[in-house]
């Protein structure tokens, strides 16, 4: 199966500041060219645990008794780690958004220049389909999806438009959609498709939901000293990040003391987010809108009421 090479991926490695022996997570194994470098640098005694819900991506998994794999969305990362015997890791990467080889699948549904049925699940055993998204969802969801998921500017007349032709007939196939969202485009048609399918794949794996658990999760899962790797593909990706490592909060709001003293979950690595080189992004176009973000923990616990 045919995947990229990952995005800055000598950035991450070096943000991740390996140890030999130490205890390390990839929470989106996909391809496995991140995992095999961190791999690279481990001892024999070093562990990697890798997260994949797509059953697409076991097909890449290297022969290597330091690799433990959980196939499962990574908003399980403290459940597969306690079933692994592991309490706290050396540091977490998390390359978060749709894969290359997703998006190049024709047959999965998540991009608009192939025509199959609108599936865009990642786990293709689980959960509502694209289609029945747009065959079920209310007008007013509709919009907050396309409006903030997909940043579309006509997201309502886009949600009503989808709402009369349903109606009438059914949205199942990726041309069925093109067709209602081609005549109501904005700026460059493929863009405005780009956007539409974006927010809809968001919605369908619950992509900000399932950040928000795993986020929830980094501060007490990594010791003191470990580094968390971000990165992110969306603002509201990247925003979210920027919380955690902020406050350890997703909403950043930050965590006092009974005296006022502000609690401090990570020391920030990267003042601003890391962004891939122009020779990157002309070899590889997805790198474009990658933001990456790492933070490093600090030996702190949010304050308890007495």
């Amino acid at each position: 199966m045919s995947y990229h090479d990952p995005v800055m991926a000598r950035e991450c490695l070096e943000y991740l500041q390996i140890q030999p022996d130490g205890t390390y997570v990839d929470l989106t194994f996909g391809g496995g060219g991140h995992s095999r470098l961190i791999l690279e640098q481990l001892g024999g005694n070093g562990r990697l645990v890798a997260f994949d819900q797509d059953a697409d991506a076991q097909a890449n998994l290297p022969e290597d008794e330091r690799l433990l794999f959980a196939p499962a969305n990574f908003r399980f990362l403290k459940r597969y780690l306690r079933l692994f015997g592991i309490r706290k890791v050396d540091g977490i990467l998390a390359d978060l958004g749709v894969s290359s080889h997703q998006l190049d699948v024709p047959e999965r549904g998540f991009s608009f220049r192939f025509e199959a049925d609108l599936d865009m699940r990642m786990n293709q055993k689980d959960g509502p389909t694209a289609a029945e998204i747009l065959a079920h969802t209310p007008v007013d969801e509709l919009q907050y999806v396309f409006g903030t998921f997909g940043e579309v500017r006509n997201a309502r007349t886009l949600a009503r438009r989808i709402a009369e032709v349903r109606e009438q007939e059914p949205i199942e196939r990726v041309g069925d959609l093109v067709s209602i969202c081609e005549p109501l485009s904005f700026g460059k048609p493929n863009r405005y498709l780009a956007q539409v399918f974006q927010a809809l794949r968001i919605a369908v794996n619950d992509e900000m939901g399932v950040l928000e658990d795993m986020l929830t999760q980094v501060t007490e899962v990594l010791k003191p000293g470990g580094r968390f790797v971000a990165m992110s593909y969306h603002s509201l990706e990247d925003r979210m990040v920027k919380n955690v490592l902020k406050s350890g909060q997703v909403s950043g709001e930050a965590i006092k003391d009974f005296y006022g003293r502000i609690y401090r979950p990570f020391r920030i690595i990267t003042k601003k987010p890391v962004e891939a080189s122009a020779a990157e992004v002309a070899e590889n176009p997805r790198a474009r809108s990658a933001k990456l973000r790492v933070g490093e923990r600090l030996d702190s616990q949010p304050p308890t009421e007495n």
